[in-house]
């Protein structure tokens, strides 16, 4: 009970320097600071209550660790929720860590049209309004083939919004092996209904075939809708209809024919050995009257999706009034122009995505050696470099590994879990797996300019552990 008495009123704690020194640094409003001293001696209260108290916790030093705890809640309180970390998990599209980085031209691009007016509505050549939905149409219509294309703020709203404007109170047509749900719990089911069109599900789990579509064909029937299964595979005794038959099959019923094909690679890859990923051309080029895909996966770009397909449908579209509602804005467009650009011209691979997925594995491998070479010498951690696998991430590719190399870290003094959320609470955080009580940085993902500040924050680290045990 000595302890309880011993926590300090917090009218003496918000007079301490320390505290003070603080307040004035950051900018901090009295009430927030009061707000994180009652929440700080509250938490040491129920800690005493339970008699869990450390051992280091005397009447004489409750005091500066009062200070100290709520020191180092008022620096949390103002750290940006928001910022940069370093992707060590060897996840390419990784979606808690906000998907694709957008190449430094892109970056550019942003920085130009928020710096200044621009022509986001505004047609230089008439001196007159323009539309938003002419900025990127023509390089999409290139890459893709499509005869027209609309943007707006991502891929689960291109699907509400197609859905919407065309089978709203009508039938739906979609196998069960495509009813898919990816992450967060959104069901295409649910887009569905939330949507006002109606969910006819037709052949199995396993299997679909071309006579299912047909036989549930009826007078209210607005659309047969394929979705591409990007984020797992079935295999097996399985069997689905291919795109070219489902588009003829809606043509001669005189219903629309749509692919939701998520992730929405512009490119082959086949050709390089990844994966027989269809690109939107290849969609297209089906005969399927409107696709839909994300921007932020396999296209590298900012957080958007994109409709393609018929000009008379991606027409009635851009008269819906749910294109205003989900309209991007100019920095999305400005960085959507420049990523497509960079794939028009071919100089994808400046594209970090792009890059990143195809990086060679013994580039990478030469880069864990480097550092290996370039860390002092470690007393409590230890190093080594692992071969691993990374994976595309971001819903896309499932069955895709990509060979790396690894960087694997342990301590002899603490926990993997406590050494992760150690690189964790760094300055800029470096995010890392932990896997059989090792820390792994898979340097897929990490890139050149990032390798001085993992060897800096190593050293320190092992630094610290030796300077405390």
């Amino acid at each position: 009970m000595n302890l309880l008495r011993a926590i300090p009123a917090i009218n003496r704690l918000i007079h301490d320097k320390r505290i003070q020194e603080t307040i004035n640094r950051y900018h901090i409003p009295m009430m927030t600071v009061k707000d994180v001293f009652r929440r700080v001696t509250d938490e040491m209260r129920d800690v005493i209550l339970r008699d869990e108290a450390p051992s280091n916790w005397t009447v004489d030093t409750m005091f500066d660790e009062t200070i100290q705890r709520g020191l180092h809640e008022l620096v949390d309180e103002q750290r940006q929720r928001l910022q940069p970390v370093i992707n060590g998990t060897g996840t390419v599209i990784h979606t808690n860590l906000g998907r694709s980085k957008l190449a430094h031209s892109a970056v550019e691009r942003v920085r130009m049209v928020t710096d200044s007016y621009s022509t986001l509505e505004y047609d230089l050549t008439y001196g007159a309004r323009g539309s938003r939905h002419d900025l990127v149409e023509e390089r999409i219509k290139a890459l893709t083939g499509a005869e027209a294309a609309i943007v707006v703020n991502n891929n689960a709203a291109a699907v509400y919004m197609v859905l919407s404007a065309f089978a709203k109170g009508y039938e739906v047509i979609v196998s069960r092996g495509e009813l898919i749900e990816i992450g967060g719990s959104f069901r295409v089911s649910r887009i569905m209904e939330e949507s006002g069109a109606k969910l006819r599900e037709v052949g199995t789990t396993n299997k679909t075939h071309a006579s299912d579509y047909e036989s549930a064909i009826q007078d209210d029937t607005a659309m047969i809708m394929k979705v591409h299964t990007s984020n797992f595979t079935m295999q097996g005794f399985t069997a689905s209809v291919d795109r070219e038959t489902v588009s003829q099959l809606a043509k001669t019923q005189s219903v629309i024919s749509y692919e939701d094909l998520g992730s929405g690679s512009l490119i082959d890859l086949s050709q390089y050995g990844i994966s027989q990923e269809p690109s939107v051309n290849q969609v297209i080029h089906s005969g399927v009257d409107i696709v839909s895909f994300s921007v932020d996966k396999l296209l590298g770009g900012p957080q958007a999706g994109i409709i393609a397909g018929k000009k008379k449908y991606i027409d009635q579209l851009k008269r819906h009034q749910l294109a205003r509602v989900l309209r991007v804005d100019k920095m999305t467009y400005a960085a959507l122009d420049e990523t497509l650009r960079l794939m028009q011209t071919d100089e994808w691979h400046q594209i970090p995505t792009l890059h990143t997925i195809f990086k060679d594995e013994f580039t990478i491998e030469e880069a864990v050696n480097t550092v290996i070479t370039k860390l002092p010498h470690l007393i409590d951690l230890s190093v080594a470099i692992e071969k691993t696998n990374s994976q595309v991430g971001g819903g896309t590719l499932p069955d895709v590994t990509l060979p790396s190399y690894s960087l694997a870290v342990q301590s002899h003094s603490l926990s993997s879990e406590r050494l992760a959320e150690r690189l964790r609470k760094n300055t800029p955080a470096i995010i890392a797996r932990v896997e059989n009580d090792t820390v792994w940085l898979d340097f897929r993902t990490i890139d050149d300019h990032e390798h001085a500040m993992i060897i800096d924050v190593l050293a320190d680290i092992d630094q610290s552990i030796n300077f405390t045990s």
